[in-house]
C-alpha cells in the first residue's frame, strides 16, 4: 500500500464515494469543487494507496430469502499462527459465513453468519462449523433485529 498525504479533498472524496459510490466523476467533482480529471486523478491515488478497497452494492438479504442472521463466538484449540490461518482460510471458503474477526479475550473469532432459515443454518452449523478443524467450541446468538448497520468510518471524526 502505497503512502499517500491526505488534504482535505481526499477526505470529502473518500466520504462521498462512501456514500453513493456509483455516482459518476463529473457529480463527484462538484461535490467537492474540483473539476472532473484531478478528481478523477485523486481517486485513482486513493484506489492505489488501498483507502478505497471496492466498490459494492448494499444488498437486501432478507428481501433475497436470507431470513436468519447470526453472530458466532468460535473457540479454537490452538491459537499457533499456522492453525489460525488455516481457520481464516476455511471460514472464507463457507459461503454463509459473511464476515470473520480475531478477536482479543476468551473468543478467538466472531462470525456473522447468515442462512434461509434456522435448519439450513442449523445443518451448517453442525457440518461445517462446529466439525471444522481445530474448533473447541461456538456458541451462537440468533439476531432479532438490527437497529443500526452503518459500514464505513465516521468521517466527522477523521482529520486530514
Amino acid at each position: 500500500m502505497a503512502a499517500l498525504k491526505l488534504d482535505s479533498i481526499d477526505l470529502k472524496i473518500l466520504e462521498e464515494l462512501q456514500s453513493d459510490g456509483r455516482m459518476t466523476n463529473v457529480e463527484l467533482s462538484s461535490r467537492v469543487g474540483i473539476s472532473a480529471p484531478p478528481c478523477l486523478r485523486r481517486v485513482r491515488a486513493l484506489e492505489e494507496a488501498g483507502l478505497i478497497r471496492g466498490y459494492h452494492a448494499d444488498v437486501n438479504a432478507h428481501a433475497l430469502g436470507f431470513e436468519v442472521q447470526v453472530f458466532a463466538m468460535v473457540g479454537l484449540h490452538s491459537q499457533a499462527e499456522g492453525d489460525l490461518k488455516a481457520f481464516e482460510d476455511h471460514m472464507n471458503a463457507l459461503p454463509y459465513v459473511r464476515e470473520c474477526h480475531m478477536l482479543n479475550g476468551e473468543i478467538d473469532f466472531i462470525l456473522k453468519c447468515i442462512a434461509p432459515d434456522l435448519s439450513t443454518f442449523q445443518t451448517f452449523l453442525t457440518r461445517e462449523l462446529t466439525s471444522a478443524p481445530n474448533v473447541a467450541s461456538v456458541k451462537t446468538s440468533l439476531v432479532i433485529r438490527c437497529a443500526k448497520d452503518q459500514p464505513g468510518v465516521p468521517f466527522e471524526f477523521v482529520t486530514g
